[in-house]
């Protein structure tokens, strides 16, 4: 378990690859190209991308692709999916997509694992033809998959069979929270989205350990929005494409990313802001010194081992500026 202080922790990057408003998805593309560029530069960890269908603001559906795509345009950083969502694909599929990759970039490759679709009921069926909800699904697949790398398969998945590909369990409630614990695996918790469940879930990961050839202790990321600017008055502003993009999730509005706004009570209703303030109260936004104060007081509450940093920031500029501090907060310590 980590010791309080961000001295001990190490900082990644999650990459959505937004979709903004008057842009594409090539853009979204170059721009995580940069992205990736700068902080393997500043020196974060790991360098993440996540798989949703029919988000018109995330282009990253095709995960194993983007994060190909990001691999040959960096040297070291490590890449990969936060996550891919396991119950969407044959197992067999991934370990060879995986395996693929590692082949292509040996020691840099993670393989985070979602149960959830990524997506809503309707696109889940044209993912998967059906929706079964079998809730030993996901533990087998995952042992099917885990299975494959170990060559324990009369199947053989080429490349893959063989491969010390790391695995990390990602979750927003305490399902995987508890498997992650059980088969001895890393976890990594969406507190940027699911921030009321994040010690419940981090309890029950560390409480139910068991040292395993991967880990011999537990080791918890957590995901956490960090919208930093120069003030804390232009970091709330940058906020506000976040906050709107959570706002079109609850109505329902698959809008692009928005550019911010002066006044986000112009935009929602009183009861829409209580319920987006629960769903993203853990989010961090200000200047360096309050990013910095807020960073140390969510790593000291949850001692985590890593922070997963999401800055949906509507330009691409700012953006940057916004990881920029953060690594000049990590490389402080």
């Amino acid at each position: 378990m980590a010791a309080p202080g961000l001295e001990n922790t190490k900082f990644s990057v999650l990459d959505l690859a937004p979709v903004i408003e008057g842009g594409t998805p090539a853009d979204s593309f170059r721009n995580t190209v940069d992205l990736a560029q700068k902080v393997e530069q500043w020196g974060y960890t790991r360098y993440w991308m996540a798989e949703h269908h029919n988000m018109p603001f995330i282009a990253s559906s095709a995960t194993s692709v983007a994060i190909s795509h990001v691999l040959h345009h960096t040297e070291s950083i490590r890449v990969g999916s936060g996550g891919v969502m396991l119950p969407n694909h044959a197992p067999l599929v991934v370990a060879e997509q995986f395996g693929t990759l590692e082949t292509l970039f040996p020691g840099r490759i993670d393989l985070g694992l979602g149960r959830a679709p990524g997506t809503d009921g309707m696109t889940a069926r044209a993912l998967r033809r059906n929706l079964d909800s079998d809730p030993n699904e996901f533990p087998n697949m995952l042992d099917e998959l885990r299975g494959y790398f170990a060559g324990e398969h009369p199947i053989h998945a080429i490349p893959g069979e063989g491969l010390n590909i790391p695995i990390w369990l990602l979750g927003s409630s305490g399902f995987s929270a508890q498997l992650a614990g059980q088969l001895g695996l890393p976890f990594s918790f969406a507190s940027h989205f699911s921030p009321n469940h994040t010690h419940g879930a981090l309890n029950l990961y560390r409480s139910s350990f068991q040292p395993s050839e991967t880990l011999k202790e537990p080791y918890v990321m957590v995901g956490v929005n960090v919208i930093a600017a120069d003030t804390d008055e232009e970091a709330e502003r940058l906020a506000t494409s976040l906050q709107q993009q959570f706002l079109n999730l609850v109505r329902n509005t698959n809008h692009l990313l928005q550019p911010p706004v002066d006044n986000m009570d112009e935009v929602w209703t009183s009861q829409e802001k209580a319920a987006l303030m629960q769903q993203l109260g853990a989010s961090i936004i200000g200047s360096k010194e309050t990013v910095k104060n807020k960073l140390e007081n969510f790593q000291k509450e949850t001692l985590a081992d890593e922070m997963m940093v999401i800055s949906q920031i509507y330009d691409h500029n700012a953006r940057l500026h916004s990881y920029e501090i953060v690594s000049e907060i990590m490389n402080e310590e």
